[in-house]
């Protein structure tokens, strides 16, 4: 049976590069965060282009894009998140593509955010911007966050260290919950597909062994494409979250 976990090898493409003792070369990874970016730009251009009182597809599908994250701002900011939205809704899209290439057949295709470094890299970006946010707006008070008001005092302490280390915990979280979905749901596509091979070719009835296996996958396919959509959905949510936490300190 092929290795399911060879789809996530990261391998270098062109000659190896480094810079201040660092391997940074292209690799195929890359290469697929680069098409992602070149997809979503010709995205927005063929949506924004010409802005049409009478939207056309494209121009709909863009505005329907950026209200659903204004929303999410909305409901969890409020007013002010306003101003975040070309962030959330940048984060939101590169996601959501790079989600959805990943589950392209037959062209090698290579989904960036199943590895923990992409998608820590991201929610480092969120949590960085948040504490910066944070201490713009409130100075030394945004630590006022963790204390809870009107509490014992002993009890008090030991709840602020909890809110803290909670706190600190939030990039790891937000990373791990996208790459594990993303590998999980890419290891059972692969081991149903090599099911559907294996099993296809034994017997006398080849067809009847691997419909079974070809069903489960086709399945696990739509699921995996709603995972996509929802996993991206639910960064964009929880960077709101935690936005709010540094505009409104709740």
């Amino acid at each position: 049976m092929a290795n399911p976990m060879e789809q996530f090898e990261v391998t270098r493409i062109g000659p190896p590069l480094g810079a201040m003792g660092y391997d940074v070369s292209f690799t195929n990874s890359s290469l697929w965060m680069a098409i992602a970016m070149v997809a979503i730009a010709a995205f927005l251009f063929i949506g924004t282009a010409r802005p049409q009182l009478v939207p056309t597809r494209a121009q709909a599908a863009v505005e329907y894009l950026y209200d659903f994250v204004s929303k999410i701002l909305d409901e969890n900011v409020g007013p002010e998140g306003r101003r975040f939205v070309p962030l959330i809704f940048s984060l939101f899209i590169f996601v959501l593509v790079c989600n959805l290439l990943g589950l392209i057949p037959w062209v090698g295709a290579f989904t960036p955010t199943s590895h923990i470094a992409v998608t820590f890299g991201l929610a480092l970006l969120v949590f960085v911007i948040v504490c910066i946010v944070g201490f713009a707006r409130h100075g030394l008070h945004f630590f006022s966050l963790f204390w809870p008001k009107g509490t014992f005092f002993p009890l008090a302490v030991f709840v602020a260290a909890i809110e803290f280390m909670s706190f600190l915990s939030r990039p790891f979280t937000l990373a791990i919950r996208l790459f594990a979905n993303m590998t999980a749901g890419h290891v059972l596509l692969k081991v149903f597909g090599t099911f559907v091979v294996a099993l296809g070719s034994f017997g006398a009835l080849p067809y009847v062994f691997g419909v079974v296996p070809l069903a489960v996958n086709v399945a696990l396919s739509a699921l995996e494409v709603l995972i996509a959509v929802v996993q991206a959905y639910v960064f964009a949510l929880l960077a709101s979250i935690y936005l709010n936490d540094a505009v409104n300190l709740h």
